[in-house]
């Protein structure tokens, strides 16, 4: 059993520990209020972007244009080039929130017929990613934690000049979706080209929550009045799209960082509790062991001088 004073060294090193585990609970607790709140603000707006582009759908099929076509290989020998967006965490410490969206991907690079580059954001997944050989073509690592909309636009035009460049047959997002504070989920969608199925089940599944709450959508049929050149119109829509889609992409993994954060910096101060518990309690023996060797070697002095 070890020494009273390295137990009690043990202790004060296991103490100091909770106290920081604690301290970054409560930051994240705090960073989670506040990236939940914007992930549920932007999901109602997100609501009704959808709503409206899905309205006016109908109008695509009459266009010609390269956001909302489906690229098809020419060549057959030709691998699919692919490029995927991977959005992780500037740092550690956040339970298995990197590793899921991480193994996500890496599914997707086992794919022998699609090569694969990739647009990092958060230094995590651009380390995993170079160390992959994975060509990272752009590295964001300097987001704020209140992500504002402009600072999205800069990743979406590089993701819509490539698309729209033919550098790329498809451009896919890795994130992780929000669920609660206790369930996140690693995620990969497809953002071009847009897809009308896409929005149609985007639709359903807003359908389903509607009628869940006990509210029904219009789905009336709205015509729209053109000005100016449609395909401008259109283009733009799409545009804004996929710059929401990343926007929403983002709030979502954030709140889930945050929250993976809180939870795994909680579950490390209640074992730091019970950690202190079994040092004390071995302290406690330890002592009481030194005692009674004390007490019986006096004994043993005092009989043989009698």
């Amino acid at each position: 059993m070890a020494g009273t004073k390295e137990i009690k060294r043990r202790i004060k090193s296991v103490k100091n520990t909770k106290k920081i585990t604690k301290a970054m609970e409560l930051v994240a607790a705090s960073k989670m209020k506040r990236a939940v709140s914007s992930t549920l603000a932007s999901r109602l707006y997100a609501e009704y972007s959808w709503e409206i582009l899905t309205s006016i759908a109908q109008n695509v099929e009459e266009l010609d244009h390269p956001l909302f076509t489906e690229r098809k290989n020419v060549d057959v020998g030709r691998l699919q080039k692919v490029l995927i967006i991977l959005i992780t965490s500037n740092r550690g410490l956040c339970g298995a929130y990197n590793a899921q969206v991480i193994k996500k991907t890496i599914s997707l690079l086992k794919n022998k017929d699609v090569s694969i580059d990739a647009v990092t954001i958060g230094k995590k997944g651009d380390v995993a990613m170079r160390r992959l050989g994975v060509d990272v073509i752009a590295s964001f690592t300097d987001l704020s934690d209140k992500i504002s909309l402009s600072e999205i636009v800069p990743i979406a035009k590089l993701a819509i000049d490539e698309y729209i460049s033919e550098k790329y047959d498809k451009v896919l997002v890795a994130y992780t979706d929000f669920i609660s504070a206790l369930t996140q989920r690693a995620n990969i969608k497809q953002i071009l080209p847009v897809s009308k199925a896409d929005l149609k089940e985007v639709i359903e599944s807003l359908e389903q929550i509607k009628h869940h709450e006990g509210k029904e959508m219009d789905n009336k049929k709205i015509d729209y009045l053109f000005e100016g050149d449609k395909v401008k119109l259109i283009s733009s829509l799409a545009e804004k799209l996929t710059r929401m889609q990343i926007y929403q992409m983002l709030l979502e993994s954030n709140a889930s960082e945050q929250s993976s954060r809180m939870v795994a910096m909680k579950n490390a101060s209640d074992a730091s509790g019970e950690m202190i518990d079994d040092l004390t309690l071995m302290f406690n023996k330890a002592r009481q062991a030194n005692i009674t060797r004390e007490i019986s070697e006096i004994s043993a002095g005092m009989a043989s001088v009698s």
